[in-house]
């Protein structure tokens, strides 16, 4: 099993008047959810930031730490 303890996940904010509350990069207005389907509609890591400049590397590890934590403490309710 992958670890997520040395993933930073300061960079996923929450802000309430932004995007409805939803987990963000870096306060950015593009969400974990945004990333999540991006990537699954086939595009890749290294593709990403051509068309999201403001995006950086660390920010995929994040995502995914933020994504997997989440689905655990759903999965655990």
């Amino acid at each position: 099993m992958a670890t997520t303890e040395k993933v930073d996940l300061s960079r996923i904010t929450i802000s309430p008047g932004q995007r409805s509350g939803q987990p963000s990069i870096r306060d950015l207005r593009v969400t974990v959810w945004d990333v999540l389907d991006i990537l699954a509609s086939g595009m890749a890591e290294d593709e990403i930031p051509g068309d999201y400049p403001y995006l950086e590397k660390a920010d995929f590890p994040a995502v995914y730490a933020y994504a997997s934590q989440i689905g655990r403490e759903r999965r655990s309710c």
